[in-house]
Parts: structure tokens; C-alpha cells; sequence
């Protein structure tokens, strides 16, 4: 143990105590020095940061006043533009209009015009009826004169005057009635003539066709007559097979180097003649062979239809066809009449048919359909009872053809009366696509038998002396006996003639009937 003085020890606990106290003050004058140092750099930094988001909000205020102009600006553009396109609108509005009231100004001075016309031609019919009111109030003043006339000057009964006044009146009225409908049909005739030839010759001018070289006999040329035997094949088995498969006979005669074939379903014979072609191209010839050959030509028969169908279509642009009717059409492709084949005078008549309906302002698209569909029943008329105008019609009534082309279908050939224009110009069209020259080939027998049955009707008429089928048939001349035919009676006889044709012939195109009455007075001066 230390000893220690007390005084020292409690000395050196108050300076220890006292430099404590002295420490604490220092440290606590230090740290109050330390935390206002440090506040002031706090408010600095709180200044600087202040000042920082001025100037960030003095930028972004700049920058969304910019962009608020240019909205601005964007928006003044539009509505600039929107405006124009408005006022562009309000303009073709009111030139629309302008247009419109003109219009209106046009029909209704013509509206005016043709009510003055009606006006006009009623002022006329009533002063012809009035005429007609006053002439048969002389006819009837004049037969009651006669007819008193006759009852006091001869011994005739009321009734026996009657018959004689009412001869003379009969035949008086009946060369009045002949002048004048010989008057009104030279004007109609005139009109019609000049009318229809400008519409055909437009409707002509704008449709062109081949003429028609179709054949109706099928015959598959062979390189040598050794091919014959190999047709035939063994105990004529190839031969039989090919006939059963396609439906069509086989003529292996002595033609050199060609087989004919038989048939009357075109479609059959057509596949029949492309398997036998390929068959002797080949060389090879034996049932199975035949077989997978006939398929093949049927497959591609098949396509051709089809193809030829949708071909019609898209060339006569027809609008919308059922897939049936299409097939149709294509198998129409390997039908003929008189030589000429029936898909391409379809096609023929469509055109022609349109350009004729958008001459009058009717339909064209109508009309050509119409006249594509006019000969569809021929397509399928040697499977299926009835003439191809009646089956013609079931098949178009059954897809839902417009009635304007059932009708035509129905009127083409006069079977019925046609209840449209489009009707009518159908008719018209197939007339003219059937007597084109080069469109149809007709036989020797045929052409003869009905140049003579046309101056065979001719002459049955009475009063007739002479008659002359001429230009192919297409006009026939009649010589009438002068002392048994008037100047007026030729117009009866004409027209008794035309409708004696009409009933008992079948022709392609118009017939004309001219008929000729002469009176020659002849002397010799000596």
C-alpha cells in the first residue's frame, strides 16, 4: 500500500474533475460549433436546392409552354384543314345542286313542252272524233235515204234493201279499212325498218364471230390398218369393252385408216374418241388398259366442261352462276345445230342481246345472261323427256333465274308470248346469230324441200298465178292475176301468205313476202 496524502488526492481529483468539466465544456462548445456549421450547410444546401427547382420548373415551364404552342399550332392546322375540306364539301354540295335544280329546270320545261304536245294531239283527237261523229251521222242519214229510196222505187222488201244497202256500205268501208291500213303499215314500216336496222347494224358492228365449221361425226385416225385388228382385239373383247365403257358404237369398216364413231350423247362420244386416241397413240390395247384409259378421258372431259362453263361466264360477264349451270354450259360446248355449235351461239346471242338492250336503255347485264341461258335445255334434251325450251325453263325456274330470263327462255322460238323487252330481244338475237352468213350449214334435201314448200303455201292462196322462193329462201315472190286481185287485195293476199309460212314452217331468221300484181296491154301496130 501507497500512502497517500489526503490533500494531495483530493487536489488531483478536482483537477481531474475540473479538466473533465473543461473537456465537457470545450467538447460541448465544439459540438454546438460542428452542428452550426452544419446547419448552415444545410440551409446552403437547401438554398442551392431551392434555387435548382426554380430553374427546373422555370425549364419544364418553358418547355410545356413550347409544346402547349405547338399542340396549338397542330390543332390550328387541323382545324385549318378540317375547314377547307368542309367548305370543299359546302362547294360540291352546292354545285350538286345547282346541277340538280338545272336539271329539274330541263324536265320540267320538256314535261311542259310534251304536255303542250299531248295538248295539241288531244285538240286533234277530238276534232277527229268530232268528224268521225259527223260522217257516220251522214252514213247513217244516207242509208236511211237509200234505204227509202229503194222501198218506194222498187218492190223490194225492208229487209231485202237492208242486205243491199248494207253490201254496198260493207264493200265501200272494206277499201276505206284496206287504204288506210296500208297507209298506217307503209308509215310503221318505214319507222320499224329504219329503227331496227340501226340497231342491229350497232349491235352487229360491236360482235364479231368465226363462222361455224363444227362436225357432227367422230372419226379417230390410225397409222396403219393392222391397228384395226388390235381395236377389234381377240374374239372382239377390246372392241366390246370400249363400247360398254363409253356408250358409243364403234363403225370398223373399210375407210382406210379411220374408225368412226357412233353415238348419240355428244359428251360420250367426245370421251370415247380422246380414249381411243390416246389408246392407239399407246399401243397398248387390252380390256384394263381400256379400262384406265377411259377414266382418264373422262376425268379430263369432266374439267373441260367445267372449264368451258366457267369460260362462258367470266367472258360474258354474267354476274354470279350456280356451279350446275355452269356444268351445263360447258356440256353445251360439244352440242351443234345445224353445224353451228350451241355454247358459242349462246355466247353470240349474249352479246348480241346486250348490245341491243343497252341500245334502248334496258338491262345489258340481264340480257346477256338471258341470251346465254336461251339454249340451256339443249344441253341435257336427249337424256330428259320434252323440247329444250320446256326443259330449258325447269332448269332455270328450279335454280332461281330471274323471270325476265325464264321468260326468254320460254319465247325464244314462239312457243309463248314474251311478257319482257329483254324477252323479245333475246328472240331477236338468236334470229340474228342463227341467219348470219357462215353461222349455220343446212343440207342439200332439207334446203330444197323448203324453197318448195314455200312456193307450195304461196301458191294455194287464191289469185295467186306464180310464185318464186328466192335468195336462199329468205323472200319469196308472188304473181298475182290482175282481174281476180285489186291494187288492194295484194295487202290480204301478203298477209294471208305470211301467216300460212308462219303456221307450217320452221326457219331460221325472217322470211319476206313480196307479191306482185301487173297488167300489161299489148298491141301491134301495121
Amino acid at each position: 500500500m501507497f500512502n497517500v496524502d489526503t490533500p494531495a488526492l483530493i487536489t488531483f481529483i478536482l483537477l481531474i474533475v475540473l479538466g473533465l468539466l473543461g473537456g465537457a465544456v470545450i467538447g460541448y462548445f465544439i459540438r454546438v460549433s460542428h452542428h452550426e456549421k452544419s446547419l448552415r450547410q444545410s440551409r446552403e444546401a437547401a438554398e442551392r436546392i431551392v434555387e435548382d427547382g426554380k430553374k427546373e420548373a422555370e425549364k419544364t415551364k418553358r418547355e410545356l409552354v413550347f409544346e402547349a404552342k405547338q399542340e396549338i399550332l397542330t390543332l390550328r392546322k387541323e382545324f385549318d384543314n378540317d375547314m377547307r375540306e368542309r367548305r370543299q364539301v359546302v362547294l360540291n354540295l352546292e354545285e350538286k345542286v345547282s346541277q340538280r335544280e338545272i336539271a329539274l329546270n330541263n324536265r320540267s320545261q320538256y314535261l311542259d313542252k310534251r304536255e303542250i304536245g299531248l295538248d295539241a294531239k288531244e285538240q286533234k283527237y277530238n276534232e277527229r272524233k268530232e268528224q268521225l261523229d259527223n260522217q257516220y251521222s251522214k252514213v247513217e242519214e244516207l242509208v236511211k235515204e237509200q234505204e227509202l229510196k229503194l222501198v218506194s222505187i222498187s218492190a223490194l222488201s225492208k229487209e231485202q234493201a237492208k242486205e243491199v244497202i248494207m253490201a254496198q256500205v260493207r264493200d265501200s268501208l272494206s277499201n276505206e279499212i284496206a287504204t288506210y291500213i296500208r297507209d298506217e303499215e307503209d308509215k310503221a314500216k318505214a319507222i320499224v325498218q329504219t329503227k331496227s336496222k340501226e340497231l342491229l347494224s350497232l349491235a352487229m358492228q360491236k360482235y364479231a364471230s368465226e363462222t361455224t365449221s363444227e362436225r357432227t361425226v367422230s372419226v379417230v385416225e390410225i397409222p396403219n390398218e393392222d391397228m384395226k385388228g388390235r381395236i377389234i382385239g381377240k374374239e372382239g373383247r377390246n372392241i366390246r369393252t370400249l363400247e360398254a365403257l363409253t356408250g358409243v358404237d364403234l363403225i370398223i369398216d373399210d375407210t382406210p385408216e379411220a374408225v368412226v364413231l357412233s353415238g348419240f350423247d355428244p359428251v360420250r362420244r367426245e370421251i370415247a374418241k380422246r380414249a381411243l386416241t390416246i389408246l392407239v397413240q399407246d399401243g397398248r390395247i387390252h380390256p384394263g388398259r381400256i379400262e384406265e384409259v377411259v377414266e382418264r378421258a373422262r376425268a379430263e372431259i369432266d374439267m373441260f366442261i367445267r372449264e368451258s362453263g366457267e369460260e362462258a361466264v367470266f367472258k360474258t360477264a354474267v354476274g354470279k352462276v350456280h356451279p350446275d349451270l355452269i356444268k351445263l354450259l360447258g356440256r353445251m360446248s360439244f352440242r351443234t345445230s345445224y353445224g353451228q355449235n350451241v355454247l358459242k351461239h349462246s355466247i353470240e346471242v349474249a352479246f348480241l342481246a346486250g348490245k341491243l338492250a343497252a341500245e334502248i336503255g334496258e338491262n345489258e347485264i340481264l340480257a346477256r345472261r338471258a341470251g346465254l341461258f336461251h339454249d340451256i335445255g339443249k344441253a341435257v334434251d336427249h337424256e330428259v323427256e320434252g323440247s329444250h325450251v320446256t326443259i330449258g325453263v325447269d332448269i332455270v325456274s328450279r335454280y332461281k333465274e330471274p323471270k325476265e330470263v325464264i321468260d326468254a327462255i320460254a319465247s325464244h322460238h314462239g312457243d309463248t308470248e314474251p311478257q319482257s323487252v329483254i324477252a323479245v330481244l333475246v328472240a331477236a338475237a338468236d334470229a340474228l346469230s342463227a341467219a348470219r352468213p357462215g353461222a349455220r350449214s343446212e343440207s342439200m334435201d332439207s334446203y330444197m324441200k323448203r324453197l318448195t314448200q314455200l312456193e307450195e303455201i304461196s301458191n294455194e292462196v287464191e289469185g295467186v298465178d306464180k310464185a318464186y322462193a328466192i335468195q336462199a329462201g329468205r323472200e319469196v315472190r308472188v304473181m298475182v292475176l290482175p282481174e281476180k286481185i285489186d291494187d288492194l287485195g295484194i295487202i290480204n293476199v301478203a298477209r294471208t301468205i305470211k301467216e300460212k309460212i308462219e303456221e307450217k314452217m320452221t326457219y331460221p331468221g325472217t322470211i319476206k313476202v313480196t307479191v306482185i300484181r301487173e297488167k300489161r296491154a299489148t298491141d301491134v301496130a301495121k
